[in-house]
């Protein structure tokens, strides 16, 4: 795998009423493409900061980061984000909800034919072909997930991100969920950054688990490569030591290393 994606001695800081905040100090990673990388630490570590200026929506105040060859200076549609809120648009279906984005990025390039074809098979990958001419009222909350990521990959972007997508969900729909994540990464082989506080999800969908020391200041404390062969099932990995041991370093990490840290 080529490595495409370069965070490089990035630092942030923000003006607040008690003066200047640095959130984040001399953070470096190089991601490879076709990977799946989740930040993860103590809220207020940085990592939803990290991930906005991945996407372009936040600028560093230090260094920069390097996408394909090229500086991220804005958003672009070489990224696509989703929230843990939805974002979907309420008076718009949720094939007019992904038509919206895919009109956006290809408008120029292809007929209305080929972007109605586009959005047809983002929501089919989901598996929402049946509730195309819904609106986001009619449906559950794990169905507005699923048009979100739909709309994300619709796009075709370079780099997936993902802010706690699955935060806001019951466990069972969010179990659900991330088995239809992985498969889907697997069918579309894009490069995933995701923000999670949970450390099992971390570990069931990740190829590198990025930890986070605690705010102000913060930074990347330490690193796990989950050797775990794909596809995964969560079920057998309930036993698999590598699975467990990967749990383990992170676990350790944010509830003794963090914790002890902050006492």
């Amino acid at each position: 795998m080529q490595k495409f994606l370069s965070i490089e001695n990035v630092g942030m800081e923000f003006d607040t009423k008690r003066g200047r905040f640095e959130a984040l100090r001399g953070v470096n990673l190089l991601i490879n493409q076709g990977e799946f990388v989740s930040l993860i630490g103590h809220s207020g570590c940085g990592k939803s900061t990290l991930l906005n200026m991945i996407a372009g929506l936040l600028y560093p105040t230090m260094g920069g980061v390097i996408l394909a060859n090229r500086e991220v200076k804005g958003a672009g549609t070489d990224r696509a984000v989703v929230f843990q809120n939805h974002s979907l648009l309420p008076w718009l279906t949720c094939f007019d909800n992904v038509y919206l984005a895919v009109e956006r990025v290809f408008a120029e390039t292809e007929s209305k034919a080929q972007l109605k074809e586009r959005t047809h098979a983002a929501l089919k990958l989901v598996g929402l072909s049946h509730a195309e001419q819904k609106h986001p009222n009619e449906i559950s909350g794990g169905m507005k997930q699923r048009v979100g990521i739909a709309r994300a990959i619709a796009m075709q972007p370079k780099v997936l991100l993902l802010d706690e997508p699955f935060g806001a969900l019951d466990a069972l729909t969010r179990a659900k969920l991330q088995d239809e994540l992985m498969a889907i990464v697997a069918e579309i082989k894009s490069t995933v950054v995701m923000v999670t506080h949970d450390v099992d999800e971390a570990v069931l969908l990740s190829d590198r688990i990025v930890m986070m020391t605690n705010g102000p200041a913060a930074t990347i404390g330490e690193v796990v490569d989950v050797k775990l062969e794909r596809p995964r099932d969560r079920l057998k990995l309930l036993a698999d030591p590598v699975y467990l041991d990967c749990r383990r370093q992170v676990l350790e990490f944010l509830y003794q290393k963090q914790l002890r840290a902050a006492a």
